[in-house]
């Protein structure tokens, strides 16, 4: 399993307390002793992490541009959940919420739609194992921690594992701009997955067919669509919603 970086106070505090055998090393910023810095660095010491100070520009360069907030951390890859771990996720829920992302291939949107279920308490997020963005640095920077918490779950034929989460009661709720009713007149609770689609295209044709509703965001300005971060937020909370009424 290779090494990667990440970079950013909540992303690595997400790592330290979510799992922080993958924690290899971390530079700081040089000087760097504020009250949000130095509980981190204790804990990293704790943990036996060696820390190493870095000058802005060296700091700067080892993130190759990325918002480093004075601190990167070389961690070991995250483990690649499939299918059989999605299996055990939904073992231990009874009303699981889940998002599905159909082709978004865009990190920050990843890394957005991350944090948004995160914050909505879906158990996972499913993405289809070829037309996904890549767990990537981007995407841990984005989602402040919540790559670390939600588990992004690739699977090879997303139709086919709809279709096996259907069987054990999930209803599938996908957004399109051809449905006939809207978000707020849809059952979104129980246990259910809200699909979302690539940004531009949509979801795919068997996606959008194994669906066992379609809806759609009202929009009463100018635009026709919104950002599929910003859709999913919208999905999610309403679902949270009717959940808590």
């Amino acid at each position: 399993m290779s090494n990667e970086f990440i970079y950013g106070i909540h992303a690595v505090k997400a790592v330290l307390e979510k799992d922080p055998a993958r924690l290899i090393e971390a530079y700081v910023l040089k000087g760097r002793q504020d009250d949000r810095m130095l509980p981190l660095l204790n804990e990293l010491n704790v943990c036996g992490v060696s820390i190493q100070q870095m000058g802005r520009k060296a700091l700067d360069d080892k993130a190759q541009g990325a918002n480093h907030q004075g601190l990167i951390a070389k961690v070991k890859a995250a483990k690649q959940l499939n299918e059989q771990d999605l299996d055990d996720i939904l073992a231990q829920h009874e009303q699981p919420l889940l998002l599905v992302l159909d082709g978004v291939t865009d990190p920050h949107n990843l890394g957005a739609c991350l944090r948004n279920a995160d914050a909505a308490g879906a158990v996972a997020v499913i993405v289809p194992k070829d037309r996904s963005a890549p767990l990537s640095a981007t995407v841990s920077k984005v989602a402040c921690g919540a790559a670390e918490t939600v588990p992004l779950v690739r699977v090879t034929n997303l139709a086919r594992t709809m279709r096996s989460l259907q069987e054990q009661g999930v209803w599938f709720v996908g957004t399109a701009g051809e449905a006939t009713h809207d978000i707020y007149q849809a059952k979104l609770s129980g246990p259910l997955a809200i699909v979302m689609g690539a940004e531009g295209d949509g979801m795919r044709r068997l996606t959008r067919e194994t669906c066992d509703d379609l809806i759609k965001i009202p929009m009463a300005g100018s635009v026709s669509s919104l950002n599929v971060s910003v859709a999913s937020g919208i999905c999610l909370f309403e679902a949270v919603r009717q959940r808590l009424a």
